[in-house]
């Protein structure tokens, strides 16, 4: 017997009672979305400022994305791998031109992007480098942050996601983010295979490295025959003003990883994109996913990518992003509330001026609720602005004041 619910609280209720208590939501349910707006169940209509943590660079149910994805499932939505289909081989020659690298594997989550990242770097070390067997070394930064399986949590720095979890995957080493002494060090161990990390670190609380970082580190990797990873699942796909945010030093990965905004935060589509050298290490067998390369997620992952090249949403992120951050710099003179503001392009975050153990960001996000914006901390003390990047100055604008009303009369 099917039940319908309108109530808020009766929903949030039977969530809590039928769902794994392993998030913690902002207090509403939504039940539609359009551009940079949702929608509650009442009708009420918010700014979306999180974006579903950047899977909806493109904004909700982008109009091209849907038909994209009710005229593929109309035909096809899986085959596995096990045959071929017409579409995934249109959409990797797209992404792999678009990106410049030889070879694309297909996965869905971003966590699965980054596992596979690290299987393929370890096959490179053995197969290619000549590391032995069961030696090979990945350095992580401290505060990363690239999903929760356990692969994920053994380079995490973070009790809240490691903790009771152990034991951890061997192999992995972390050090300082932002620190090029300390990896330069690291990097004289000649079993360190590759270097993965965030070009800005995003769950982290958006912490932005200092120029030139980046390009070094790559410089350093090379030097010592060790491949340089960039996690762009959260950063990549114009979020931070550029295509990628390695883009920003001129940098090209050995391997990339994008997730999230890869489908228009349709469905889970990642992808790892590598060169011949690297991805034909990968012999049949050896790594896979029954929904990888999907016959409805390469079509939608085609036309995500189509859309944000066409409505030049890097370009709009640098430019609406930068009016935010000069924005939200002239609130904070106004108030000992916030103490700083950092980002690139639309990712953004702001640092409410209390510990990371203080309720008071999570007070201001539903006091931003109450005003009809959607945000969420993070790390306690931190509050990202992160909406879709089909935002327009006018709407900027609106979003930035209630924004300043609400920090103000806080």
């Amino acid at each position: 017997m099917t039940r319908y619910l309108t109530n808020t609280e009766e929903l949030i209720a039977l969530e809590n009672q039928y769902s794994a208590h392993n998030y913690h939501p902002i207090p509403v349910v939504l039940n539609r979305g359009e551009g940079i707006y949702v929608w509650d169940i009442d009708g009420k209509r918010y700014f979306d400022f999180l974006s579903a943590y950047s899977a909806v660079n493109q904004g909700h149910c982008h109009p091209k994305i849907i038909q994209s994805l009710v005229d593929q499932a109309k035909n096809l939505t899986l085959t596995s791998r096990a045959f071929h289909n017409e579409v995934f081989g249109l959409y990797a020659e797209f992404i792999t031109k678009l990106f410049k690298y030889d070879k694309v594997l297909p996965m869905n989550t971003g966590v699965e992007g980054g596992e596979s990242a690290i299987k393929l770097c370890r096959k490179w070390a053995y197969t290619v480098k000549g590391i032995p067997e069961n030696k090979a070394k990945i350095l992580f930064c401290q505060n990363n942050f690239w999903g929760r399986t356990l692969a994920a949590i053994s380079s995490s720095t973070d009790p809240t996601s490691k903790n009771h979890f152990g034991p951890y995957m061997p192999g992995y080493e972390i050090i300082p983010y932002d620190d090029l002494e300390a990896l330069e060090t690291s990097l004289q161990d000649p079993h360190v295979a590759g270097f993965m990390l965030e070009p800005i670190q995003g769950e982290a609380g958006v912490i932005v490295p200092r120029d030139g970082y980046l390009k070094k580190a790559y410089q350093l990797c090379k030097e010592r025959n060790v491949l340089f990873i960039a996690d762009e699942v959260q950063t990549g796909l114009a979020r931070t003003g550029k295509m990628l945010a390695c883009d920003y030093e001129e940098v090209h990965p050995d391997i990339l990883i994008l997730g999230k905004a890869l489908s228009g935060g349709t469905i889970p589509v990642s992808a790892v994109l590598a060169n011949d050298e690297i991805m034909l290490t990968l012999k049949p067998g050896q790594h896979g996913s029954t929904f990888g390369g999907n016959p409805l997620a390469s079509a939608v992952a085609k036309t995500a990518l189509q859309v944000i090249v066409d409505e030049q949403l890097a370009k709009n992120s640098f430019h609406i992003g930068s009016l935010f951050r000069t924005k939200m710099e002239t609130i904070c003179q106004k108030t000992d509330l916030i103490q700083s503001v950092r980002g690139k392009g639309l990712l953004n975050a702001i640092v409410v001026n209390d510990s990371p153990d203080s309720e008071t960001a999570l007070d201001l996000c539903i006091a931003l609720k109450n005003k009809g914006i959607l945000a969420k901390p993070t790390h306690g003390n931190i509050i990202r602005f992160a909406p879709p990047l089909v935002i327009r100055e006018e709407e900027l604008n609106e979003a930035l004041q209630i924004i300043e009303d609400t920090i103000l009369r806080f």
